[in-house]
């Protein structure tokens, strides 16, 4: 608590005293630019990693950047999306997940947790199509690579369940609103996000514009393993030997079974 008082302090004193003329516009109202909805890990802050001001983002933060389907429960997630995109007139929405989010990873193993943490395995269970979607399709993967696979799926799960408010499914049709999906390492501070005609996670840089999600339906997404993407998710090479029959995955967090799947969903589909 000392830090925090030391914080206040320095706030009232420097920041605000510097500020002063931006804090006297807020005072007569918002106009954020982008709704961000992150998760509430310690780690993560959207203003921080986005060297954005007071008042340019309108952020939600809950375990696990997740977004309950509209109508299952009333909580202030569905009312915050709602007011952020009717009375804020938002344009952009952000789905930021993270690496070695404690909620995917307790996504995984929703048994273990629920004697302990009843609340979070039914907050988590609205995450259940991600959950669902990695058991029926990564089941040979584990340890980082499943949990890194995990928290992409999840983002992109959260986007589909964005687009059942009516608000958003309006928006979406008059191509009034562009939904984007993030990914932030903690370790490098890159940010990824997905490209929905590449069909995978590219950083956000000058050679990457920040690509939007259409409201036309794409083929299932996924993560495509491409040179570009290797520095994102580094693994760090390890002492003991490789399983056997266990892939490998030395400059991505990108597995091939991800490949295989979309390549069985597409052909299933033609």
């Amino acid at each position: 608590m000392d830090k925090l008082i030391r914080g206040l302090r320095n706030f009232q004193t420097q920041y605000f005293c510097q500020h002063r003329e931006l804090f006297e516009q807020l005072a007569h109202g918002q106009k954020p630019r982008v709704l961000f909805i992150a998760c509430s890990d310690s780690r993560v802050d959207p203003n921080i990693i986005t060297q954005t001001d007071i008042g340019d983002l309108f952020i939600i933060r809950n375990a696990g950047n997740i977004v309950p389907p509209y109508g299952s429960t009333n909580g202030g997630e569905g009312a915050s999306i709602e007011y952020a995109i009717h009375a804020l007139n938002i344009e952009h929405v952000v789905i930021c997940g993270h690496t070695h989010c404690g909620a995917m990873k307790g996504l995984l193993k929703l048994d273990s947790i629920r004697d302990t943490m009843p609340l979070v395995c039914d907050w988590l269970k609205h995450a259940e199509a991600t959950r669902r979607l990695i058991h029926e399709n990564y089941s040979t993967l584990e340890g980082e690579e499943l949990e890194d696979l995990t928290v992409a799926e999840n983002v992109l799960t959260q986007i589909e369940n964005l687009k059942t408010y009516p608000i958003i499914h309006s928006r979406l049709s008059q191509r009034k609103i562009q939904l984007h999906a993030w990914v932030y390492n903690i370790e490098t501070g890159m940010v990824m996000t997905y490209d929905p005609e590449a069909h995978g996670f590219t950083p956000v840089n000058d050679e990457h514009p920040i690509c939007s999600i259409e409201f036309t339906p794409t083929e299932t997404p996924f993560l495509q393993k491409q040179p570009t993407q290797a520095a994102f998710l580094q693994k760090q090479p390890t002492q003991a030997a490789p399983q056997a029959n266990k892939p490998v995955y030395e400059s991505s967090w990108l597995p091939p079974e991800q490949l295989e799947r979309i390549y069985r969903g597409s052909a299933s589909r033609r």
